[in-house]
């Protein structure tokens, strides 16, 4: 990469969105007098009576959750989307403006541990192999289904990304229809593919194994990295070295190394600021539309908002809300520091 975009504004072209980025790292020196974060306080409780997603206790929508002992899994009380809802098409005079159509769909809540007070980085990782392996079952069970055509599984952790509680869960929402970004993501390596010959995320990887500045942590199933392209200040991306479209294709060994290096990665991120990082986390598996993917690869993306310190956020607005998306710290600059934060991790074991 040219050194002089380590200091002068210029654009990265991200394939898989087949977007522009504007990378402006002149923009790191210019003072901070906006909004500042109250600092998280990770929870202290193993068990907290008020809590509605510990054991036993009584949820906001008047079911009562079992005293489970592992990862347990519910249909969402408040959910996004309803079964049974008809694929009814409305186009206001036909003329493409003002057009609806009926969603139908699952969400489900799925708990990571019993404990309160445990997140993905303070679990062991046997047991974020359960959650993993719940997960699986989810993408199974839900993608069989002829009314789904994608299942995405997401963490919002910390209140800063909206997570109505800090008991460690995620979600799955499974829908009728494949989402934007999924539509986006699918046909950029559609066309990748049939430019090149192979798909676009196995090329991709291959060039950041070899360029190496920007991985972060990799183990013998899966790399951990910075993607060149990246929009927010400490984005990572995690990929497999064997290609495969989703969990059911992974060897055993293969989710026991996808559940440790989801362990380094957000151990890493708390050692970057010494505070419980906020982040949205999802899965990205092929669809479940009944196709054939050959130009799939599995991937996980992590969207985290803090910019320089444990206060500070990054903000999609201005310019990234009417122009472009926007970045202030370059990805290279933003990889060395989750190694250096990725070392504390380790010594703190």
């Amino acid at each position: 990469m040219n050194p002089l975009f380590e200091q002068t504004p210029h654009r990265r072209y991200n394939p898989l969105k087949r977007e522009w980025v504007l990378v402006s790292p002149q923009r790191t020196q210019r003072p901070w007098q906006g909004q500042v974060e109250t600092t998280a306080v990770p929870p202290s409780l193993q068990y907290d009576p008020t809590c509605y997603l510990c054991p036993g206790n009584a949820r906001a929508g008047g079911e009562r959750t079992p005293a489970y002992s592992h990862t347990y899994v519910f249909t969402n009380d408040y959910a996004a989307l309803n079964p049974d809802v008809p694929p009814t098409l409305d186009d206001v005079d036909a003329k493409g403006l003002l057009v609806s159509q009926g969603e139908s769909g699952t969400c489900r809540v799925i708990c990571f541990s019993p404990r309160h007070d445990l997140t993905l980085a303070k679990m062991a990782v046997a047991d974020i192999r359960a959650v993993v392996d719940v997960w699986n079952e989810q993408l199974v069970d839900l993608g069989s289904r002829d009314d789904i055509s994608y299942v995405q599984i997401f963490e919002n952790r910390g209140a800063m990304m909206g997570a109505s509680n800090p008991h460690p869960h995620g979600q799955v929402w499974a829908t009728r229809s494949i989402p934007n970004e999924i539509a986006v993501e699918m046909a950029a390596q559609k066309a990748y593919l049939s430019e090149h010959g192979v798909p676009l995320l196995d090329a991709y990887r291959e060039m950041e194994i070899a360029a190496g500045e920007r991985v972060i942590a990799s183990n013998s199933s899966f790399v951990a990295l910075v993607p060149f392209w990246a929009i927010w200040p400490f984005e990572v991306m995690v990929l497999p070295v064997r290609r495969v479209v989703s969990i059911d294709q992974m060897s055993s060994a293969e989710r026991d190394d996808l559940a440790s290096i989801l362990k380094i990665v957000t151990s890493t991120y708390d050692r970057v600021f010494e505070t419980p990082f906020p982040y949205s986390m999802g899965l990205h598996p092929a669809p479940a539309d009944g196709e054939d993917h050959p130009e799939w690869t599995f991937h996980l993306h992590f969207y985290p908002p803090l910019l320089r310190s444990a206060t500070v956020r990054k903000f999609m607005v201005g310019y990234e809300l009417l122009g472009s998306p926007q970045r202030d710290i370059t990805p290279e600059s933003a990889a060395r520091a989750l190694r250096e934060a990725g070392e504390r991790a380790r010594e703190a074991v």
